[in-house]
């Protein structure tokens, strides 16, 4: 197998269940305590998502979550602000239409880490492809209320799409439950993105256990 297959693979099996963190969906939980339970119920990716506060302050939360996501062999991501990243020393960076281009960010942050993008048409996920992405987040799949400026629903037709015709792997994201997760899956995304489902749980542990059981066995279905 081709070394840049190799690790699309590596990379594939760390986004299976990508949780983004949001304090305002929390219910007052701290980002820590909600990271931990995410990953005890089977998070694989762990993304900081800091749109509001002081950046003191995303930076003292961010050590925490990079510590516990290093001890527990889990992908730590930032999203949108690239300097936040490189501050962290984060495994990744997450970036959109909105922020810094692709192309400039891979010379910012070079090999040290991966590098997302969330690719609003086919043509945009091939131009990000080719400026170095890692991976790509499609969405929002089903409607959602988390991201304000989110768009409306693309639907899994635009995942299995992308996923087909970039040779990256894609993850599928907006409004996504364990019920919707396997679909998701079998339309050729390597996983899920999620916020609301397992931050804004009752339990987050176990809403987390329910959308990985989802979308292992989607990807043993399609095997």
């Amino acid at each position: 197998m081709h070394r840049r297959q190799l690790l699309d693979q590596h990379l594939a099996d760390t986004l299976r269940l990508y949780v983004l963190t949001d304090r305002g969906l929390s219910r007052g939980r701290d980002d820590l305590s909600v990271v931990s339970d995410a990953i005890e119920g089977g998070a694989t990716a762990i993304q900081l998502r800091w749109k509001t506060g002081p950046l003191t302050e995303a930076v003292r939360v961010g050590r925490e979550l990079r510590r516990l996501c290093h001890r527990r062999g889990v992908l730590f991501v930032v999203n949108d602000r690239v300097d936040l990243a490189l501050a962290l020393d984060a495994d990744g960076v997450h970036v959109g239409v909105d922020d810094l281009p692709v192309r400039e960010t891979r010379v910012l942050v070079g090999n040290r880490m991966i590098v997302g993008y969330s690719p609003p048409t086919l043509a945009a996920a091939r131009a990000a492809e080719d400026d170095g992405a890692d991976y790509l987040g499609v969405g929002p799949v089903y409607g959602t209320s988390t991201k304000g400026d989110a768009g409306e629903p693309v639907g899994i037709e635009q995942v299995a799409r992308i996923a087909v015709e970039v040779g990256l792997p894609v993850v599928g994201i907006g409004g996504i439950t364990a019920a919707g997760a396997g679909a998701v899956v079998s339309a050729g995304a390597a996983g899920v993105a999620v916020i609301s489902a397992v931050v804004g749980a009752d339990d987050v542990r176990a809403a987390a256990q329910a959308l990985r059981l989802a979308v292992d066995q989607a990807l043993r279905a399609r095997k």
